[in-house]
């Protein structure tokens, strides 16, 4: 199927690698110009370029650390328009309720939420103009089933439902689409080291390792296993084709089914 991306201009936050990474390579494979963004210069500029090798479409770099203000301003300067926005860049920490500071709720609403809410308010104009936009939230399952052991990062996850569903209320008719996706237990570089410390202090595989621990922490999931970043990118790709032009204002999951609900 021909996703229609050729031409369209994307920018991925915190595509450096994981689930980011992985949006990012399935939109140049489909022809998009794609925008990395990361904190560290070097890994991003690193991103880019394995992109762009894989898949000769234009892919470029640009720094800069989402989660604060003065920072989504200087990338904003260096961007550009785009016609497709992935508010991928998230931080989670599991953390006890007590032991979480004012300053951790509010770094991780910064990063989460407040990443997505300023960059939606600077190139969602650009979208309304040229009436053609798509703009994708990764959520999580978390927002639905929030964690016990990380409030907050729900809290984050729930919030980013709220705002796409909302932003889709206020662009009807204009051939803009907003979504949130929302990623169950994912196998991302940093969720295989930390699997890989745990197998070896057990004496397990990784493969192991990753079974039990979706048994212990996610008993409802389907598939019972984690989801590969790949699997997770391929629905956002279809998102934001011309092919998904009827989905707006959905929270579409990709968890696994983690999630108990036929809704």
């Amino acid at each position: 199927m021909d996703f229609k991306l050729q031409g369209k201009r994307a920018l991925v936050t915190g595509s450096t690698q994981g689930i980011g990474f992985a949006i990012a390579q399935g939109l140049a494979r489909e022809g998009a110009a794609v925008v990395i963004n990361g904190r560290d210069e070097a890994k991003t500029r690193d991103a880019a370029k394995k992109i762009g090798a894989a898949t000769k479409a234009p892919v470029t770099a640009i720094a800069a650390d989402v989660g604060k203000a003065a920072e989504v301003e200087k990338l904003l300067k260096k961007l550009g328009p785009v016609d497709i926005l992935i508010n991928n860049a998230g931080i989670f920490e599991p953390t006890p309720f007590f032991d979480i500071t004012d300053s951790e709720w509010l770094r991780f609403f910064e990063v989460n939420v407040m990443s997505g809410v300023r960059l939606s308010r600077a190139l969602l104009p650009h979208m309304l103009e040229q009436n053609w936009g798509r703009i994708i939230f990764i959520s999580s399952e978390s927002g639905l089933n929030i964690p016990a052991e990380m409030i907050h990062y729900g809290m984050t996850k729930t919030a980013q439902l709220a705002i796409s569903r909302g932003l889709a209320e206020i662009v009807p008719g204009s051939g803009v689409t907003v979504n949130a996706v929302l990623p169950g237990p994912t196998l991302t570089e940093g969720v295989a080291g930390f699997l890989e410390s745990l197998a070896k202090d057990r004496g397990l595989s990784l493969k192991e390792m990753e079974v039990e621990l979706v048994k212990t922490m996610r008993p409802s999931s389907l598939i019972k296993r984690m989801a590969t970043p790949e699997e997770v990118a391929s629905p956002v790709v279809y998102l934001c084709s011309e092919a998904a032009s009827a989905t707006t204002g959905a929270a579409i999951r990709v968890d696994g089914g983690v999630v108990r609900s036929i809704g």
